[in-house]
């Protein structure tokens, strides 16, 4: 909540006070203050911009951070080296179990473009521990043969992205460093959701089927499995259909109980919403439809109720989905 988000952000501000003093934290109530709103382009509340170098222009937008350690972090990666230089093993494994989640960035020598957008990624992804090496034993003691990012959890690794000059995009690295933050699949509910919009991810599964039925396990693997290949481009989320307090999402759907199980994308951008051509949910079928939309071939999915019978009787016509293209265009 705002609430919530005031006080962490406080807490920053008392910490950083001892050990920053020259980063000034100042909030501004902008209902009183419209000419600020606009200036700045103030949409959604709350808004945290990061001013530099005492310019009102071009302020950093400090998006998706929620707590005061990482307010912090994000702060002094802003300022400061956004990494952690590192020389031996004993200091790559103190990083990687510094945290639950961390990222290493392996580098033949540590000046190329490369570098440069993995440094970038680090100020944009203040939850977790970034460190890179060009040390040849830490090389060797994780295995690795070229310029390499590699995630860390819980100590172990569970993903490589090969790092080739010029090829990384920032936005892209960080979508993908970002949705380790979460399960493979998250479940949909009031708790997950902030995460779910936090991660910057606008392409979004979604998979609808009640979580107790007896298929459901056999579905579930089938929907991890896929979701493996498309980590960082698209998100898979689960929406139990038995939890009433779900009902909003269905009726944006328009699932009804006899559709399920269904699958859904919806990009978060255009809010175009697409529908799984098959009916059984196999891994086949899901990367089939995650490739086909990626590759923009899917099919607009229109949910619309039947045209009604005296759609025309009147002067004024009753359009849905179904015959809106039709009668309009």
């Amino acid at each position: 909540s705002s609430q919530n988000l005031s006080e962490e952000f406080a807490e920053a501000a008392r910490q950083l006070k001892k050990e920053a003093p020259r980063i000034q934290f100042g909030k501004i109530d902008v209902t009183h203050h419209d000419d600020l709103r606009k200036e700045f382009n103030i949409r959604e509340f709350p808004t945290v911009k990061f001013f530099v170098d005492g310019s009102r222009e071009d302020p950093i937008d400090c998006k998706g951070v929620r707590q005061a350690s990482t307010f912090i972090t994000w702060v002094k990666r802003r300022t400061g080296p956004s990494t952690v230089l590192i020389n031996s093993t004993d200091q790559a494994e103190a990083t990687i179990h510094a945290d639950d989640l961390a990222v290493i960035g392996f580098f033949k020598e540590l000046h190329n473009d490369s570098v440069e957008v993995f440094c970038e990624t680090a100020r944009d992804v203040p939850e977790m521990p970034f460190g890179m090496t060009a040390s040849e034993d830490v090389w060797a003691n994780y295995g690795i043969q070229k310029n390499t990012l590699v995630v860390f959890k819980k100590g172990k690794p569970v993903h490589n992205e090969a790092l080739e000059d010029g090829r990384q995009n920032k936005l892209d690295l960080t979508r993908l460093i970002k949705t380790f933050t979460l399960d493979l699949v998250t479940e949909y509910n009031l708790e997950t959701s902030v995460k779910i919009f936090d991660v910057p991810v606008e392409n979004h599964i979604l998979l609808f089927t009640p979580t107790n039925s007896e298929t459901f396990n056999a579905i579930y693997e089938n929907y991890k499995s896929a979701a493996v290949e498309f980590r960082g481009k698209i998100m898979f989320v689960l929406v139990d259909t038995n939890e009433t307090r779900n009902g909003r999402v269905f009726e944006y759907f328009r699932i009804k109980e006899v559709d399920v199980p269904a699958v859904r994308i919806l990009n978060l951008t255009s809010d175009a919403k697409y529908k799984m051509p098959a009916d059984e949910v196999t891994v086949e079928n899901l990367k089939e439809f995650c490739q086909s939309y990626l590759n923009g071939k899917a099919k607009l999915h229109l949910s619309s109720e039947e045209i009604p019978e005296d759609w025309d009787k009147t002067p004024v016509k009753v359009l849905v989905g179904k015959n809106f293209n039709r009668i309009v265009f």
